[in-house]
């Protein structure tokens, strides 16, 4: 299939440090290609695919300064969609800029919703365009909108080879991803004291959240056993990952997916979780991690943690989390939605034929000149349109 994949700006793809819809977006996008699939990918100019690469802005936006998105994203979608008749699908991991526009193009687009659905003022806009094709990647995220039009739940997967597996843990607790409130990382911080076990903690600040990090986080990295090593990279991300006791995964919202689970899961370390969105389908309690209730149940959970088998947790990513799980479940929505569009193509195509064999009868009967009559157009790389067939009246079989 020729497919487009259109991706978030604020980071490259795959990201140099944090990042998860973007890396879910390059593992996607690398499997795709690897399974022979024409993949065109609309992202940061400083991206790295095998897929081909259509530029939008010369590096990502989140790195470079830039405070709003918004002109820029706008600018992905439109190059996308204009050029939408040179795919067969476009996957979208941009969705409320480019909701809107998906039904004033003939090419099924597909949009993936990587972020929260629960806000009054997102619901406003899918409910205004209820027909657009949704993806969720956890049954979680739209348990409460079941009405909008779900093709189906693909969770993320993640690129095993980039992951190693460490059958021992060390003597520390993660904590992975954005400093805020929802991420839980004061909970995180309170976890660590009361189990009496050091927390590392690898998370990057962005502007939105500088406030809350200097007055309530902040004040708290000054007291021991907590140690604040900033934002990483993805191999430092594996390191830290692999050699640590458990992930703690406070969170306080319903995370759609939650793809650090996932990750530290690779490296066999298992998770402890706050019972929030997409948890109780990620992590299996007391299999492959701990769900908790309450901060005092973290506490207890990082004292039996070391009884889980490690390699269970990489065993149950390699099954249910891995790039070609993810790769394979588009591949059945891609397929349904490309088929559905064709009946509607094989009608037409069946009328141009039965039109140009009633035209070159009526040009036997009346010995008129034959013309050129399209039977079936078919597309070029660059969208043109050709197939136009000269039929011969001079009786030849």
């Amino acid at each position: 299939m020729r497919i487009a994949q259109i991706a978030p700006l604020q980071e490259s793809v795959p990201p140099v440090a944090y990042g998860g819809t973007e890396r879910v977006v390059s593992w996607l996008t690398e499997e795709l290609v690897r399974r022979g699939h024409d993949v065109t990918l609309f992202a940061t100019g400083d991206s790295v695919t095998s897929a081909t690469l259509v530029p939008i802005v010369p590096r990502a936006l989140r790195p470079a300064g830039v405070p709003d998105y918004q002109a820029a994203t706008v600018l992905a979608v439109g190059r996308a969609l204009e050029r939408a008749a040179e795919f067969d699908l476009v996957h979208s991991h941009i969705d409320v800029p480019a909701i809107p526009f998906a039904h004033l193009i003939k090419t099924p687009v597909v949009f993936t919703t990587h972020g929260r659905l629960d806000q009054p003022w997102v619901r406003l806009l899918y409910d205004a365009y209820a027909d657009v094709r949704l993806v969720s990647v956890s049954d979680n995220q739209r348990r409460l909108l079941p009405h909008w039009n779900w093709q189906g739940t693909v969770y993320n997967g993640i690129g095993l080879s980039e992951y190693t597996f460490y059958p021992r843990g060390g003597d520390y607790l993660a904590f992975l991803g954005r400093i805020s409130s929802e991420k839980g990382i004061e909970e995180a911080i309170q976890v660590a004291r009361l189990a009496g076990v050091p927390l590392k903690i690898a998370a990057k600040i962005d502007p939105a959240d500088r406030k809350y990090y200097e007055e309530r986080v902040a004040p708290l990295l000054r007291g021991p056993l907590v140690e604040y090593v900033g934002e990483i990279n993805q191999q430092e991300k594996d390191i830290f990952l692999g050699r640590a006791l458990a992930l703690l995964f406070p969170i306080r919202w319903p995370e759609p997916f939650g793809l650090v689970m996932a990750e530290a899961m690779a490296t066999g370390t298992p998770v402890i979780a706050g019972r929030f969105g997409s948890v109780p389908e990620v992590i299996e309690d007391g299999r492959t991690g701990f769900i908790c209730d309450s901060v005092e149940e973290m506490a207890l959970a990082a004292e039996r943690v070391a009884e889980l088998d490690r390699a269970t947790c990489r065993s149950v990513v390699e099954q249910r989390f891995s790039a070609g799980t993810m790769a394979a479940g588009y591949e059945a929505i891609y397929q349904r939605l490309v088929q559905e569009r064709m009946p509607d193509t094989a009608a037409a195509a069946e009328t141009r034929l039965r039109e140009a064999r009633l035209a070159a009868a009526a040009a036997l009967d009346g010995d008129l000149p034959p013309k050129p009559i399209s039977i079936g157009p078919s597309s070029t790389r660059d969208g043109a349109s050709n197939g136009k067939v000269l039929l011969h009246t001079d009786g030849a079989d």
